[in-house]
């Protein structure tokens, strides 16, 4: 069995590609990603090696 890594489910928008997105697809890629960070977190997952805050700044970011 092959184990997942963050690096395998997360996806990182360009600022140009996420104005490209409409509404309902940023709020499905927040929702995904949210949902995977507590799975991760709820198996253990450790975070010392992302900082997934500053990611999620960053996606606020590109919403303006």
């Amino acid at each position: 069995m092959e184990l997942v890594t963050y690096e395998d489910v997360h996806i990182d928008f360009t600022q140009d590609e996420w104005v490209l997105l409409n509404p309902s697809q940023k709020n499905l890629y927040k929702d995904v990603m949210l949902e995977t960070y507590r799975n991760l977190t709820a198996i253990g997952y450790s975070w010392e090696d992302h900082n997934f805050e500053e990611h999620c700044q960053s996606a606020r970011k590109c919403e303006r």
